[in-house]
């Protein structure tokens, strides 16, 4: 899972106070002498711990040694040539002048030897008031803060674990229909007198009101394309049976149908209540697929033939394949090794890491060329139960870490070029831009993390024993939108279109 900017930060407090392990605050002199620090950590939760640090008086004034030191040479002061003042007068003129910046090299150097000294393994940034800690001129510097920690766990057996994986030949069957889905996506609506079938679209108006107030309303959306199939996914919400809610429903017909919130809605006071939705059709339309022509192969991918277009297919279904098996083993392993995690997590952390996790699962999708629904429609489905998968996810990534730091399991610019690689051929852009946009979304520790584990996971699965069990791709029954219920914004997600295997490896051929 990703952890991002929550399990990768370190203890920096503010642009003045870095605590990256080894960086050197200090001339080389002080940084080599350790501060005699007394440090007192009480353990206010099982993540939560409150530090309370007293920097003594002798090194204070061995930091003012340095500064004054340093100053020395180009000290100017009345009536001395630069660097010939005395170095009583040059302490005393400019001891004020170097008060806060002893103070934050104090404070930099002493919450870093604190950290590592302690091995407080920080997750998150501290909580720490700087302007409150003062320099005093007699006497020690003390100061406190509260810092989220990596749980203390006893490490759970992960070598030979049973496992049961997926395995599947890809028939010509699986191809038939994963062709028929995107001769849909290239299909042309034509407006449809009938009910609406399964597969139709909708064109409709969606109105969401309060189960106690029928005049409020909670969120409306106008004009929303809606595919006919057994459920409706929402943001917040998953409605079952719309296929026969709108099975009657011709143009200017309005249903209405109860929906239950989902228990881990945006909106805290609607979680679990029953709402009304009120669906006027406007417009019912029929999809028309067009026929498997030479430009429409140009078109998918400059294919040859229908049947370089098959080979493309069956490429991209082991694709999807391994994405499966990948994730019924994840799904195993984690299970496994958490199965004896009974440690709580801070409801703070887990709201803040819920984003990641959604952001995460988007990241492996893509570069497993899932197409923009399936993507869709998972990101909905996690959404309803993000907090607890969350939950899930942390401790499964706290422990991964913990195997990774004992088995020196590393990430390398290699592992980055390759996972950005992959994402930029499923994308269609260039890994550059593919690059440049992680980057600038604070992705790139998601991607971080998702190699370490990966890497971690890989380990786990060497040393152990499988059952091949046969696996079937999931029916598409539901139909997701972007929208929440409660009427809470729902963020935007970058979800590209997926390109067959064939057209991917050209584009990546010719982009290296």
């Amino acid at each position: 899972m990703s952890s991002s900017d929550t399990l990768d930060t370190t203890l920096a407090a503010s642009t003045q106070i870095t605590l990256e392990p080894g960086v050197q605050s200090q001339s080389d002199l002080v940084a080599q002498k350790p501060l005699a620090l007394v440090i007192t950590i009480s353990a206010v939760s099982t993540c939560q711990r409150r530090v309370s640090i007293s920097i003594p008086r002798e090194d204070i004034d061995r930091y003012y040694a340095e500064a004054i030191g340093e100053l020395m040479p180009n000290a100017q002061l009345p009536g001395f040539r630069p660097g010939r003042a005395p170095r009583t007068l040059v302490t005393s003129r400019f001891k004020s002048e170097l008060s806060d910046q002893i103070r934050s090299k104090l404070l930099t150097d002493a919450m870093t030897q604190a950290s590592e000294q302690e091995k407080l393994s920080p997750i998150s940034e501290p909580d720490i008031d700087i302007g409150a800690v003062l320099l005093p001129d007699e006497g020690p510097m003390t100061f406190e803060f509260s810092i989220e920690v990596r749980p203390e766990f006893d490490m759970p057996q992960w070598k030979g674990l049973s496992i049961k994986r997926p395995t599947r030949i890809i028939s010509e069957s699986d191809i038939e229909e994963s062709l028929s889905n995107l001769l849909r996506e290239r299909g042309r609506l034509v407006p449809c007198d009938g009910w609406p079938l399964l597969g139709n679209m909708i064109v409709a108006n969606l109105r969401f009101l309060d189960g106690n107030d029928s005049n409020k309303v909670l969120s409306e959306v106008a004009e929303m394309e809606i595919v006919v199939r057994p459920k409706l996914s929402f943001a917040d919400a998953t409605l079952n049976g719309f296929d026969a809610l709108v099975a009657k429903a011709k143009a200017g017909t309005t249903v209405t149908t109860a929906l239950t919130v989902s228990d881990e809605a945006a909106v805290e006071a609607l979680r679990g209540k029953e709402l009304t939705m009120e669906l006027k059709v406007l417009e019912v339309k029929k999809l028309e697929l067009p026929e498997l022509s030479p430009d429409l192969l140009i078109e998918l991918g400059n294919f040859e033939s229908i049947e370089s277009l098959h080979d493309a297919v069956r490429k991209q279904l082991e694709n999807q394949l391994e994405w499966h098996r990948r994730r019924q083993v994840r799904q195993q392993v984690s299970m496994a090794l958490i199965a004896s995690a009974a440690w709580d997590l801070p409801p703070e952390l887990l709201r803040r890491q819920s984003q990641r996790e959604l952001e995460r699962s988007i990241l492996e999708l893509r570069r497993s060329g899932f197409d923009d629904d399936s993507i869709r429609r998972h990101v909905n489905q996690l959404r309803q139960t993000v907090m607890a998968s969350t939950a899930r996810s942390l401790k499964e990534h706290f422990i991964l870490e913990r195997i990774a730091e004992e088995e020196s399991i590393a990430d390398t610019g290699a592992d980055y070029d390759s996972e950005i690689l992959a994402i930029a051929a499923q994308s269609g852009e260039s890994p550059r831009r593919v690059r440049a946009s992680l980057e600038k979304r604070g992705l790139m520790d998601v991607l971080r993390n998702q190699i370490i584990e990966r890497k971690t996971v890989d380990l786990i699965t060497s040393h152990a024993s499988f059952i091949d069990t046969p696996f079937e791709f999931e029916k598409p029954d539901a139909e997701a939108v972007d929208h929440a219920v409660c009427g809470a914004v729902v963020g935007e997600l970058e979800i590209p279109t997926a390109l067959h295997a064939e057209k991917v490896e050209q584009r990546s051929t010719a982009r290296r």
